[in-house]
């Protein structure tokens, strides 16, 4: 029995361990210190391809990044009956449904972040 608990233990600790390892997450960009050297090549690299992207008549590239969704808040409505061996459910939700979080960055016609924001 001792040998099962050892064992069991260490299993447990092990996944513990991958869990909380899968777990970490990279810390969030620093946008306002990359303005001005920050290049839209690097945010390829780091965003991977854009999910919208414009080039102006001035030669400055708007580029977009869905990093997320949101779910807005909303009303659901309900209806039920019920009458010996059947039963019928109505329902109806209201309101908007998930937003997406965009990342807009915008480079200068050489290519280097001149603002970002995020929604």
């Amino acid at each position: 029995m001792g040998t099962n608990f050892v064992s069991m233990g260490t299993l447990l600790l092990a996944l513990t361990g991958l869990l909380l390892g899968g777990c970490a997450s990279k810390p969030k960009a620093d946008w306002d210190s990359r303005v001005g050297n920050f290049t839209y090549d690097q945010a390829v690299v780091e965003l991977g391809p854009p999910d919208r992207e414009s080039k102006l008549s001035d030669g400055k590239r708007v580029v977009e990044w869905v990093v997320g969704r949101s779910r807005s808040g909303g009303l659901s409505l309900g209806f039920g009956s019920y009458s010996g061996p059947v039963g019928v459910g109505v329902s109806q939700s209201v309101g908007p449904g998930p937003r997406d979080k965009i990342l807009r960055l915008t480079f200068n016609p050489d290519g280097k972040l001149e603002s970002w924001v995020r929604n």
